[in-house]
């Protein structure tokens, strides 16, 4: 439930029309466009720049997807009675500029969505649409090269039979590349392309193929080379390896090729290249003391990212900067930098021993319409904080917890009187559970409780027991409103969450058999994993290539494609 009765009544929540949002992203001011539903309604149809925000994770993802509280947002839903229970909850976290978009449906319920429809205005399919959208107005302006599957197929043999010399390189996340890639493949996650390219292909002759597993990150991947002045033949992979696969042509699983470190003369080409292309898109270079200035600018957003990789920033990276590797911020900015019109600035390893990653990032985000900055006076002692990235995120409340253990002695009564309910993902529930336990997103508590056995004791848990404290906070207030003088159930949280059942060695359950909610919570990407429908892989194509023309009729994007020297 994305608010609790329990909640005193506020005053009415003020309104934005659809025609408000359009101006403010049309004058470049800061404003974020909030859709509460659950990420595959999302997908369907939404507004360009609208951004994916979960009723059931406020707490987890509010913070630090929408850092200043006094930022104008505008929430909306498509009529299911979510809008205005989460503008409500983004109030009581201390959020002021919240506003509704105004909007009702056919039988008066507000709807935003419907509104932003009847206003004529443009709306659109999948996720992370700016960047796909951007990617193939890049291939549209500058006619990035690509070959097709069948080309690459036979350049890959021919060079088994030592006559060719061609690099495969895979501008996705690790896992992703690990989950399936072209045979002889190496990974080489998109920000990295420029870094490490050379030491892949040091023969200006090599043939270079970049791939991804649809288009958006094998055309930008490409570009960068392009863009960078590779000397080497380029290409993109047409249509990554939903091209591949449609062609007929098998995939490869679990490789684990990584790109190579970088030698001193290629780290040198790749940071001129960089940083020039970087000053050209309209990117600023930052020091220090121009990024305290931007931090106390209590006017603007600011997000501040490192774009290296994971384990990189684990190692050592600035206090204050999360991780968010360069590639996945091109592919992902609704999700790294949710209020449109924000500044962002960027770091890498610094120019002692890099000065690429940070430029070429800034460099696409510029031209993906940001006001963008890199940090050129880091130094190794900068980067003294250790460890995974935390968001920041809303503390606590203090609830009832249980142990593994006692959650384990009380599922071995004989008795059933303890209902444990999954807050987590679904594809996390189905992979591994509690075994009992019912998965259910927060919304759907209410209802779920009503069609779920009774129990004298409800534990909520969730992947590392983040969530599911301000899920029991609320649902005590409710069962207690609800019961009125009556024993409404007991309340308690897993502590840990499932992560410390499994690391006590405890058993999983596996499987679809308890689901309370329909698995709205992920969009089902026809691109990922192995087993899509080729009509869904070739629908997801066809609807890729027809962005640039819904580009034109929504008119916001504010997208400026850097010409190749």
């Amino acid at each position: 439930m994305p608010v609790s009765s329990a909640l005193p009544e506020l005053p009415a929540l003020p309104e934005l029309h659809p025609a408000d949002i359009r101006a403010a992203l049309l004058a470049k001011r800061e404003i974020a466009l909030v859709d509460v539903r659950e990420e595959d309604p999302y997908a369907q149809e939404h507004p360009l720049f609208a951004v994916q925000l979960s009723p059931s994770r406020l707490e987890l993802d509010a913070l630090w997807r929408l850092p200043r509280r006094d930022v104008t947002i505008a929430v909306y839903d498509d009529g299911e009675g979510l809008a205005e229970p989460v503008a409500r909850r983004l109030v009581a976290l201390g959020y002021s500029g919240v506003h509704l978009l105004a909007g009702r449906g056919a039988q008066g319920q507000r709807n935003g969505l419907q509104a932003w429809k009847d206003a004529g205005y443009e709306v659109f399919r999948d996720v992370n649409v700016p960047s796909k959208a951007f990617g193939e107005l890049v291939e549209h302006v500058v006619h990035t090269p690509s070959l097709p599957a069948e080309e690459v197929k036979a350049l890959l043999e021919a060079k088994a039979r030592g006559e060719a010399d061609v690099v495969v390189v895979d501008a996705r996340r690790f896992d992703e590349y690990q989950t399936m890639s072209i045979p002889t493949g190496t990974s080489v996650p998109g920000a990295e392309l420029v870094l490490r390219v050379r030491e892949l292909a040091p023969d200006p002759r090599t043939q270079v193929i970049v791939n991804c597993a649809g288009r958006t990150r094998s055309i930008i991947g490409t570009q960068s080379l392009v863009n960078a002045g590779l000397p080497n033949p380029v290409a993109a992979l047409r249509n990554g390896t939903i091209g591949w696969t449609l062609a007929g042509f098998e995939l490869d699983r679990g490789a684990s090729r990584r790109f190579k470190p970088v030698t001193e003369p290629n780290l040198q080409a790749a940071q001129a290249a960089a940083q020039a292309l970087a000053d050209r898109a309209g990117a600023r270079r930052l020091t220090r003391a121009g990024l305290a200035a931007w931090e106390a600018d209590a006017t603007r957003t600011l997000y501040r990212w490192d774009v290296r990789t994971p384990q990189e920033y684990e190692q050592g990276h600035l206090p204050g900067f999360g991780s968010a590797p360069g590639g996945q911020l091109v592919q992902e900015t609704d999700v790294f930098a949710a209020v449109r019109g924000a500044r962002i600035v960027l770091v890498d390893g610094g120019l002692a021993d890099d000065g690429v990653r940070a430029p070429m990032t800034a460099h696409w985000l510029a031209q993906l319409g940001w006001e963008v900055a890199w940090l050129t006076d880091a130094v190794p002692a900068d980067f003294s904080e250790t460890g995974p990235w935390t968001p920041p995120q809303v503390p606590p409340p203090a609830v009832p917890t249980l142990t593994p253990a006692e959650l384990a002695a009380l599922l071995a009564d004989p008795a059933p009187r303890t209902l444990v309910l999954d807050l987590g993902t679904s594809a996390q529930h189905v992979k591994g559970h509690i075994p009992g336990a019912w998965w259910v997103l927060r919304v759907d508590l209410p209802a779920a409780l009503r069609a779920l056995p009774a129990a004298e004791r409800i534990v909520l848990t969730c992947a590392n027991g983040a969530l599911s404290p301000h899920v029991a906070a609320d649902l005590e207030a409710d069962l207690a409103a609800e019961h009125g003088g009556a024993t409404a159930p007991a309340v308690a949280v897993l502590a840990g969450g499932t992560a410390a059942w499994v690391a006590e060695g405890r058993p999983l359950a596996t499987g679809e058999q308890h689901l309370a909610s329909a698995r709205t919570d992920r969009y089902r990407r026809p691109y990922e994993g192995t087993d899509a429908p080729r009509e869904a892989m070739q629908a997801y194509l066809d609807w890729e290539f027809g962005l640039v023309a819904q580009l034109g009729r929504d008119g916001t994007h504010g997208f400026q494609v850097l010409a190749p020297n």
